[in-house]
Order: C-alpha cells, then structure tokens, then sequence
C-alpha cells in the first residue's frame, strides 16, 4: 500500500528524512499545466502550492516547474527530487525566517470574539507533541501560511511577467481538514469560509499589484465536498450515522469465512467505502476474481451498504445508465488489485468522529466552480458544471489541447463575447 504520489525513486528535499520522496508517476493523464507547457515550448511556468503532498504534486503534472508542501512536523515547506536536487534560494530563506513560528500560540476566533481553535502546542494523537499539520492546519492560519508563500513564489518566480501564460495551482487544506472533523454546517466552518474569502480577496489584490488584474483569470473550485455531521443530521431526523470502519470491516469477513466455511482474513485494507480483496485467501477457498468481488458485494450489502461495483464489472462497463453508474465507471481504474467500491446509504459515513466524503451524493459532489476574468461573462448560471469542466474550458480559451483524457465540456455559456483579436497562450500572462 502506497499513497497516491509516493516514490520511492525520489526523495525528500529541504528536510532530513529516510522517508520516500513524491512524484506524479502514478498519475494517469497528462494535466492543464502540462498542454501549457507543450503549447508553449516549455516557455510557460506551472508551479502548485499545498499542505499535502498530493494536492501539491497532482496539479503540477509531470512538466511542473515546482511543487511545494509542507513537513508535517515543522511546517517548513519542502519538495521532491523529482523537481530539484535543492530547495531555491527563496524557499531557504523562507524557511530560514521561521515564517511557520508566528502562527503557533494564537486564538482563532470568531466575528463576535468567540475562540474557536487554539493552536497553543498539544500532544497529537499518539502521545507525542503534535506537528504543524495537526494543529494549525484546521484553522485559518494555515491558509494565511499558504498564501504567504504564494507571494513569495509570484514574487521571486516571476509568474506571469515572461513571455507565456504561466499557470499557480493553490490547494487550501485548511478547509478540508477543518470540514473531516466539524463537517460543513458548524460555526466554524462558517467561519473558515468567510475567512477564506477575506484571504482571497488580500491574494487577488496582491495579484492586481503584481500582474495587474486585467492579465489575470482565477478559477476557483474544490475537489469534494462534505458529509454533513451525523449527529447533526439525525437531529433533523435523517438516517445518518457513524460507523466504525474497522468493525465494518471485521463483519464483512466474517460473512465471507461462513460463506466458505473456511475463516481468513479476506482483505488487504478497507477504507470505507472501498474495499481491497486479498487475493490469496479468496484463491485458497477456490474463487476467481470476478467472484471474490461479487462474493464482498453481497457481503457489503448485508453489512449495511446500499450496494456496489466490482472491478470485474467496472472493467466491462457494465454500469446502470443512470448518473450513479455514470460516475461510478468514471472512478475505474485496471490497477489497485481486486476492489470493491461499496455504495454507503445516504449520510452515513465510516468514522467513529466527525464525518467525511467519497460519495456520489450530493454533500459530496455539489462544489464551487467560478471564473474571474476578461474572457468572462458575469453573472450566475444554471446549466450543468462539473469541476471537470475547469480544465478544457481554460484549455479552449487559451487555444492549446486539453489534457489527453479530458472529460468535461467547454462553459460556453459563462464566456463573454469573442473579440475581434484572440490573444495566443504566449500573450496572456
């Protein structure tokens, strides 16, 4: 088991560590940054800033200039070897000026004065003292630390002052960490997103200081939204509810060690709702593949679930046509093993606290999707988007290709009125 960017080719940069660099080799499509990089010869810039590695190296492709995230420990900003060999000087001094040490021991707190979070030093779940990540990162501070380096990535980059559009990805984790333990209905989720849009704001206006608002187009989007908190919606009377992942698990094998009459452990992980089936103890009770899978189905069905799809179906496309299935064949992928993607009843999720995400419903899949600039028409529509969408619309109005496995459609609608002369990917900043 790996996390998506983990490689072990590569390693860390700007910290001392054993552990494995990041790189986007398990990444299946070429990106936005990466057409713009081949439209323009290499010439455009593509640099992606996040707290997680992931949402850092994702965005930024296989072509990307920078990826920078952050030591969960210290909050210092690092990267891989897969981009450099040492961190640029900028990001030395950054780092040199313990930029991260002001955002310890403050007070977050609300319009009306109420505290919020704190991030005066604690022990982490584990019993040692608790890192950056664990206690700043859900509070606003911790997208303030990232917009703060966004500036300084402008600044000594200089995006958008050469001679091709450049392209600056920032993933805010502050929202998602906050939004896994509070859910998307608390005061404090409330207050994070007015926070963020006040951090916003202060980011566009350093834009307009820099490149000058005219030259530059913002899209702005998530990657998933939130599962409401359980005990908030059972409070509405909604069949909501915490589950334990690990006791969900524990029954679904024992439904599969009485179905064969033979006990074992049937899976190599579950992270609910996905299921991954372990191989060699489905061969010894004498199943194939496609059976296994059908076999955990029915088992996550008594368990609990609404339903599920199987690799072995996925793989053929045989999916409902209906918008479920439709994003289920979307999520398939011919590696990963033998899965099963559990299909969860409405607003039941698979932690003991808090809440999460990874479902088709709506709380999950109804997210932002805004465009800022001249190439807009304002105004607020009501056609159908998706967050697929972002990438071939900026593709189509910057001229070049979209990403080779593009899925969405242009935002025609959203477009203002072409003008006389179109500007090429090498005049735009």
């Amino acid at each position: 088991m790996v996390t998506s960017v983990e490689d072990e080719k590569t390693r860390l940069v700007g910290i001392s560590s054993a552990a494995p660099g990041a790189s986007p080799h398990n990444l299946l499509s070429d990106t936005l940054g990466d057409e713009l990089k081949l439209a323009t010869g290499g010439k455009a810039r593509v640099f992606a800033i996040s707290l997680k590695d992931r949402a850092a190296v994702l965005p930024a492709g296989f072509s990307g200039d920078g990826a920078y995230w952050i030591d969960g420990k210290t909050g210092a900003w690092i990267t891989s070897t897969y981009y450099r060999q040492d961190l640029p000087e900028w990001v030395k001094n950054f780092n040199g000026g313990h930029r991260a040490d002001k955002y310890w021991n403050r007070e977050w707190k609300d319009s009306d004065g109420r505290v919020l979070a704190s991030t005066a030093p604690r022990a982490g779940k584990d019993g040692t003292p608790a890192g950056f990540y664990e206690v700043v990162g859900a509070t606003p501070f911790a997208n303030d630390y990232q917009f703060e380096f966004a500036k300084e990535a402008v600044l000594y980059e200089k995006l958008g002052t050469g001679p091709a559009t450049d392209l600056l990805v920032v993933s805010l984790s502050a929202n998602d960490i906050l939004g896994h333990r509070v859910g998307p209905d608390s005061p404090a989720a409330r207050s994070m997103t007015l926070e963020t849009d006040r951090q916003l704001a202060d980011f566009f206006s350093f834009l307009g200081h820099q490149v000058g608002l005219a030259n530059v187009w913002i899209a702005l989007s998530a990657d998933h939204g939130i599962a409401p908190l359980p005990d908030f919606a059972k409070s509405l009377l909604l069949p909501a509810a915490n589950r334990d992942s690990k006791e969900v698990q524990d029954q679904i094998n024992a439904l599969l060690s009485k179905r064969y009459a033979k006990k074992a452990d049937y899976f190599r992980d579950f992270d609910f709702p996905l299921a991954w089936l372990n191989e060699d103890a489905f061969a010894s009770a004498g199943r194939k593949e496609s059976d296994a899978e059908a076999d955990t189905g029915d088992a996550m069905r008594q368990a609990g679930f609404l339903g599920y799809f199987t690799k072995s179906q996925l793989s053929r496309g045989d999916v409902p046509n209906t918008e479920l299935g439709r994003r289920y064949g979307h999520s398939y992928s011919p590696h990963g093993g033998w899965y099963v993607m559990g299909v969860p009843s409405p607003f039941v999720v698979g932690v003991t606290k808090g809440t999460d995400h990874a479902t088709p419903f709506s709380y999950d899949t109804h997210v932002p999707l805004a465009f800022y600039g001249l190439a807009f028409q304002s105004g607020t529509y009501r056609t159908h988007a998706e967050p697929v969408d972002l990438a071939v619309t900026l593709s189509s109005l910057l001229g070049i290709n979209a990403p080779a496995q593009a899925t969405g459609r242009v935002l025609t609608e959203a477009l203002a009125a072409q003008r006389k002369a179109t500007s090429a990917p090498g005049d735009t900043q």
